[in-house]
């Protein structure tokens, strides 16, 4: 990936906060891209076009979402890629996983594992058999859970807590969006933004809502790859896909909140993340994903409703109001979440207590 792709952004920042950290070995199987000079790839010539031919057609997860059983290919590819990787990478201290059900090639291989949860990979435990097939590999090692949001943490404590550990990481934020100022401006239509891939599932019932309320005066400018054919209202600005650079040097500015009406599977979206710890407030829907991070009337809105929906615009359209939410939801972010080297040291205590050391 390069500076301005906005998928798998995550992984990036992460690789970057570990890079910094001269206790930390770091070897990465990632689509082919810019790294820091002490990091290196693993991926062979071959498989390095195949993540690159994967990550251009959306990812697995939506290759799953979109091609059901058409996905079986890419599926059984993807497992025999990370079988031969285990295997010549055997001398490893930690494998650390993102996407749970990589796990499963490790199969008869005993190096310990940590697992990264996201709300996409927490939903494919759903699948019939999926949660004994991972406890089939789980319990050849040691191993740690890690989920995004606090709120998975109950149900993988229930189906895997009795052979591994479950504990709750959260991921960074930039320093960038925590320095980023707010021009805020009452004299112009009011821009709204939501920052989704344009499914049905992310986007909810985004245009039903919006339509009474969106127009001449309060924009909603919509961001993100075209990735099921949606048909869009005439009163919505949409960009496309926009690279955090984007959003950070001209939108979060002038923004007067994040909207996400998401009925998709999430774990703690990093766009929230980044909006929040911009001062912006977020209206968002009932999920455990946002409720687990957004107090109702304090660092955003929560709404189940039309109804609530246009109440939270109007609420956030005043300007004392929508100042007083931002800072809080900054302030929530900065006691609870923090910076990616934050979260890369959360990680490397996880490593050191997995392997017994100090």
């Amino acid at each position: 990936m390069d500076e301005n792709d906005w998928r798998g952004r995550f992984i990036a920042n992460i690789i970057d906060a570990f890079s910094f950290n001269n206790g930390i070995g770091l070897r990465v199987w990632i689509p082919p891209g810019r790294l820091p000079n002490d990091v290196c790839t693993l991926a062979t010539e071959a498989e390095s076009k195949w993540l690159e031919q994967l990550m251009q057609a959306g990812g697995i997860a939506h290759i799953i979402r979109t091609k059901k059983m058409c996905a079986i290919g890419s599926i059984v590819k993807l497992l025999l890629f990370l079988r031969n990787l285990y295997r010549r990478e055997g001398n490893v201290d930690i494998v650390h996983i993102n996407w749970i059900q990589n796990v499963i090639p490790l199969w008869r291989i005993k190096t310990p594992a940590v697992i990264s949860v996201l709300g996409s990979d927490f939903g494919l435990l759903k699948l019939p058999g999926m949660k004994f097939l991972i406890r089939s590999v789980v319990r050849q090692r040691k191993c740690v859970f890690a989920p995004n949001a606090d709120w998975m943490v109950p149900a993988l404590e229930n189906a895997f807590g009795d052979i591994a550990g479950i504990e709750s990481i959260p991921f960074g934020v930039d320093d960038k969006w925590f320095d980023l100022k707010r021009d805020l401006r009452l004299d112009s239509p009011l821009k709204w933004i939501a920052v989704t891939r344009l499914t049905k599932a992310k986007l909810g019932p985004l245009f039903e809502w919006g339509e009474p309320f969106f127009g001449p005066g309060n924009e909603l400018h919509l961001f993100g790859p075209m990735q099921e054919t949606i048909k869009l209202p005439g009163w919505i600005h949409y960009h496309g896909p926009a690279s955090p650079e984007e959003l950070q040097n001209r939108w979060f500015p002038i923004a007067s909140g994040l909207i996400t009406l998401s009925q998709h599977d999430e774990g703690r979206p990093q766009v929230m993340l980044e909006a929040m710890a911009s001062g912006l407030p977020i209206i968002a829907s009932y999920l455990k994903a946002h409720t687990d991070m957004i107090q109702h009337n304090k660092t955003g809105c929560i709404v189940t409703s039309r109804a609530e929906f246009i109440e939270a615009l109007s609420f956030l359209s005043d300007y004392d109001t929508n100042v007083n939410v931002g800072t809080v939801a900054k302030s929530w972010i900065i006691d609870n979440i923090g910076t990616w080297s934050d979260c890369a040291d959360r990680y490397i205590k996880i490593y050191k207590n997995l392997l017994n050391k100090k």
